[in-house]
């Protein structure tokens, strides 16, 4: 109706613009003769209209696509005009359809893009009642694109008040009509300024320092924060609305993440079958993932956990369907299941993280620990030597150095078991220490997250705490690449960065949720933990430091020991263990003469 209207609209104007707006100037016969012509333009210009489909747009997103279609849609419409007048006895001047084409596309894009305008209108008055007022940080290409989307969204109740970017020469210009306002240090200011309730950091090109140095400004404005991933993570993309994600704790570290060329160095497990045990966990599950990416001959997951087993098993069959893959239910406390595993399948490298890790329950289950870690290792350890596995990797922790917990010493065998059987046997044992990952089963990240949607409050063991943090793809990067360099026997260390105060992980996190600590989300100190350090150690001083051609892995040089008293005395543990000792930490410590105890014994 609109376009019929337009058309009778845009012809008698044509004619009134061909005589200078003077309707007294305009011949009778050519208002009639135009009258006669109009019902042939008429169905002419609507069958043009529809053919350049300008009735299958949706006028809400009417770009400069569909202006191109008007164009030629009204050049046609002008063009039957002029024929018609050719052809009929009906005449007008000459001149008239060329300003009615003119005049036709400025009426029919009019109606297009005014209802677009309309609309936009309309949103930005109900936004200014219940808006989010949203200030971007980045006037790149990736926050083009977020101002864009945002500009262009019907359901998005959002209003961008600002743009920040560090580059002088931004600062001043608009971008989408938004002006950039200042630099980076500038945000407190105008945040306050526009009452910002939200940031979108899109600057994926910068650095982790950079980034983290945005964000420690971000965090204590009270606004909500959303960040563009990385480059790394867009390769292939552009940057939208749904690439956004939360800042998280992992923003804060300001460590660029760790490039590991495993390309380069894989070809050790390339075609091999590999047996990962305790391939369900946060561990193992990146074990599998990134072996499968690697070209493994086949891969067998062995796991105690069903669900953490079948999760793994249906991601690998679906993102390596041609992966030769065994998932498999086994414990590797069973020696004579382990052994029909490994004779059957013949794996020639075994990456051991099958473990108990949780630091509080092993204290109040010590026999557990030793019977799964410490006595899980040793079977595993016997039918990797027996099947002659070429490469043996064990997953330990930085909790076997000086461990004041039975976790700790647990591991801390379970590496002397390793130095021993390297010497024994044809298979390269080494092991790889490590601290704490984000994100993995039982880490304090998702334990604080939880703590923080139900209201707090947050509980921190102690408020000088620290720990080292590292990425779980990152760690296992490392190990992968800790396998290639081993010759047996080392026990290999990954260089974790710097340490984190768990109170101001508390704390950040805390203000990443919108909430200010202490005041919306309170902290309190539970204390110390049963077996619980302060700060964790990554090397016996007694072990000494050798690197590696990654600067991110060292080597701690093995301990001398009586490899048959250690075997003895590892047989004696057996024994006691399986009878469920009142206390089996004294055994413990004579193995582990650095394992101390004492304060636990003494609480209970």
């Amino acid at each position: 109706m609109l376009d019929l209207l337009s058309i009778v609209a845009a012809s008698f104007f044509a004619l009134l613009l061909r005589f200078n707006l003077t309707f007294e100037s305009v011949d009778a016969k050519f208002v009639d003769d135009l009258w006669h012509l109009l019902p042939f333009i008429i169905v002419a210009t609507v069958l043009i209209f529809w053919i350049l489909r300008l009735y299958n747009s949706l006028w809400q997103y009417v770009s400069i696509n569909e202006l191109e279609h008007i164009v030629i849609a009204c050049t046609f419409s002008a063009l039957f005009y002029y024929i018609g007048m050719l052809v009929s006895p009906w005449y007008l001047p000459r001149t008239v359809p060329v300003i009615y084409l003119l005049v036709l596309m400025v009426f029919v894009g009019m109606t297009r893009f005014g209802y677009r305008a309309l609309r936009h209108l309309r949103r930005k008055i109900l936004n200014n009642v219940n808006k989010s007022n949203v200030m971007v940080v980045g006037a790149g290409e990736a926050g083009n694109m977020i101002i864009r989307e945002i500009l262009a969204s019907e359901s998005l109740n959002k209003t961008i008040c600002c743009a920040i970017d560090d580059n002088p020469e931004k600062i001043g210009s608009y971008i989408r009509g938004i002006k950039i306002v200042g630099n980076s240090d500038s945000i407190p200011h105008f945040v306050n300024r526009y009452g910002i309730n939200e940031i979108i950091i899109a600057i994926p090109s910068a650095s982790k320092a950079e980034v983290r140095r945005v964000v420690d400004i971000c965090k204590d404005q009270g606004c909500a924060l959303k960040i563009l991933p990385g480059i790394n993570q867009l390769v292939g993309k552009e940057g939208s609305l749904a690439s956004l994600r939360d800042v998280e704790v992992e923003d804060l570290l300001g460590r660029e993440p760790v490039q590991v060329d495993l390309d380069s160095i894989m070809g050790y497990v390339t075609g091999k079958t590999v047996l990962v045990t305790g391939g369900g966990g946060s561990i193992g599950s990146e074990l599998c993932r990134q072996l499968a990416d690697h070209g493994v001959g086949k891969l067998v997951v062995v796991d105690i956990y069903e669900n953490n087993a079948y999760d793994i098993e249906q991601e690998l069959k679906s993102t390596h369907p041609e992966l030769d893959l065994v998932v498999l239910i086994a414990s590797v406390r069973n020696s004579l299941r382990m052994r029909k595993i490994f004779d059957k399948y013949k794996p020639q490298i075994v990456y051991h993280a099958a473990a108990h890790k949780h630091v509080p329950l092993m204290e109040e289950s010590p026999d557990e620990a030793i019977k799964n870690n410490v006595f899980g290792t040793y079977k595993t350890v016997l039918a990797a030597d027996a099947c002659g596995v070429e490469r043996f990797v064990l997953i330990s922790t930085d909790k076997a150095v000086n461990p004041t917990n039975i976790m700790g010493a647990s591991k801390r065998i379970c590496e002397m078991i390793i130095q021993t059987y390297n010497k024994r046997s044809n298979t390269e044992f080494v092991a790889v220490r490590f601290g704490n990952v984000l994100g993995s089963n039982g880490s304090v990240i998702p334990l604080f997250k939880k703590q923080i949607a139900s209201g707090g409050p947050v509980t921190v063991t102690h408020p000088d705490i620290i720990r080292y943090f590292m990425t779980i793809s990152e760690a296992v990067s490392l190990v992968l690449q800790a396998g290639a360099y081993a010759k047996g026997g080392e026990i290999f260390v990954l260089d974790m960065g710097a340490p984190v105060r768990i109170l101001d992980l508390a704390e950040n996190m805390i203000r990443l949720s919108g909430f200010v600590p202490y005041h919306d989300i309170d902290i309190v100190f539970s204390g110390l933990r049963p077996g619980e350090k302060l700060y964790e150690e990554m090397l016996m001083k007694e072990e000494g430091m050798q690197d590696t051609d990654n600067r991110l892995i060292h080597i701690g040089r093995p301990i001398d020991m009586d490899d048959d008293r250690f075997l003895a005395q590892l047989d004696n543990l057996y024994k006691e263990v399986l009878t469920e000792p009142a206390d089996i930490r004294p055994l413990v410590a004579e193995i582990v003469p650095t394992y101390n105890y004492k304060n636990q014994t003494e609480k209970k």
